[in-house]
């Protein structure tokens, strides 16, 4: 069941409840004001006839009987009954004996408990009348015909003002449901026209002030990271695929070259140092990629086991110099270092010296002297780790780009390099809970920070 029908129908419900509930509550406060009513008039006639036959002035039974049978205020078949203290009847209209009095109700009357029931199609009132010189159990009964009659009209006409009401109330519900639900329809609308090709497409956002509005304002930001991420992917695959195509096409060439004829052993020899050059190129980027794709599902859960941050980089340093010797790596420890348990953080050795690599071997390469200073400073429940070189540094309008994949400084593009390093590392520190901030100048060198949180397991 779609939304509309189910709000119209719950309107329904509620609007319907409350209707049959109005209604039952008039049709019973009718029904008891009716009653009290009647049985106050049968009283009434109850104590009048009994003045009549007993008071002052009193009045033979047979006249106050034609009396009343010409009372046009009489009730419909109204029948009294009196009884003197020894049960016997001293006025009696009810000449067909319908009523059945017990004496079990007369003696309670006579007690004092002046008694109201419903006898067959009755009304009956009992009550005790004190004369001067005796007590009378007086009953008055009748049949409320016109109270009935009034009453059955009132339950018809609210059986029909609830039937009419209740088909008002659905055809409002279904209206007011669907100018409710329209801007959503229109959400709807919109979201099936948007597809990979047509992500620029928004939903329309109306005030942005109610839900629905707040809504769609939300699947907007949705379309728009949305959008970020495909293009980012697009780019990423055509950067990839370029990147991987051209030491593939250098190699193919070569080889291609060195067999259109017979060369000597030195010309093989150089050709083969150049496509083991290409491929070099080709494995470190396909790992890089490789390591990307793993960094970017990586379960940081599984970073449970302590390390030592001096350690490990004493150990990248160590691995770096023994490939380029050319290289000067500084490592200084600030002295409020008092304790190792704050060089202690959890996660996994193998990504943290790739990504502390990558950043001194591009400190190293951009700078003239291949020089790069690491400082270990504390910071709270952090260890700070900043890389300081004195190289080519980063245009300001490069800077908010550095972490897309395959994305290279126009200044920086006559070094080699693929333009992911700096990707796989925001994504290693960002899985070690970790933040990283890269703070360059063109011509005047780069400081990257890197803080990451300290174990709080201690060794």
């Amino acid at each position: 069941m779609d939304i509309r029908k189910r709000l119209t129908l719950q309107f329904l419900l509620i609007g319907g409840l409350i209707l049959i509930a109005s209604s039952w509550a008039i049709y019973i406060s009718s029904e008891r004001f009716r009653k009290a009513e009647f049985r106050s008039r049968l009283a009434n006639k109850a104590v009048i006839t009994a003045r009549l036959l007993f008071e002052a002035e009193q009045i033979e039974p047979e006249k106050v009987r034609k009396i009343e049978k010409d009372n046009l205020l009489n009730l419909n078949n109204e029948k009294i009954i009196i009884y003197n203290f020894r049960d016997d009847i001293v006025y009696n209209t009810d000449e067909n004996s319908e009523l059945k009095i017990d004496y079990s109700v007369i003696e309670k009357i006579r007690q004092g408990n002046n008694m109201v029931f419903r006898q067959g199609r009755f009304e009956v009132v009992g009550m005790l009348f004190l004369a001067k010189l005796d007590r009378f159990v007086v009953f008055a009964a009748a049949t409320d015909d016109e109270g009935m009659m009034h009453l059955e009209k009132l339950k018809i006409i609210l059986i029909i003002v609830c039937l009419i009401t209740l088909i008002i109330f659905f055809i409002a519900g279904w209206v007011y449901s669907g100018s409710v639900l329209k801007p959503i329809m229109s959400v709807i609308k919109r979201v099936d026209e948007i597809t990979v090709t047509s992500l620029n497409l928004r939903v329309p956002e109306g005030n942005r002030k109610d839900e629905i509005g707040k809504l769609a304002l939300t699947f907007n930001r949705m379309l728009d990271r949305l959008e970020k991420s495909f293009s980012m992917q697009k780019d990423f695959i055509a950067n990839a695929s370029h990147e991987l195509s051209t030491p593939l096409t250098k190699i193919n060439g070569q080889i291609e070259v060195l067999l259109m004829k017979e060369r000597t052993t030195g010309e093989y020899r150089k050709a083969l140092e150049s496509i083991l050059d290409d491929l070099r190129t080709l494995i470190s980027l396909s790992n890089r990629l490789l390591m990307i794709a793993r960094t970017s599902a990586e379960d940081t859960s599984s970073f449970s086991r302590k390390l030592r941050i001096d350690e490990i980089l004493f150990q990248t340093r160590d691995d770096i110099l023994k490939l380029k010797n050319n290289y000067h790596i500084k490592l200084n420890i600030d002295s409020n270092f008092t304790d190792f348990n704050h060089l202690t953080v959890m996660g996994d050795e193998q990504l943290l010296k790739i990504a502390f690599s990558n950043i001194i071997d591009n400190a190293c390469k951009y700078s003239s002297d291949h020089s790069v200073i690491i400082t270990l400073n504390p910071d709270a429940d952090r260890v700070k780790m900043i890389f300081e070189d004195n190289g080519i540094g980063i245009p300001e309008e490069d800077l908010p780009r550095i972490f897309e994949p395959f994305f290279r400084g126009a200044n920086a593009r006559s070094f080699p390099g693929s333009g992911v390093g700096l990707l796989l590392v925001s994504q290693i520190i960002r899985n070690h809970n970790g933040t990283i901030e890269i703070i360059s100048e063109k011509d005047k060198g780069t400081r990257v920070i890197i803080s990451l949180p300290i174990s709080s397991q201690k060794f």
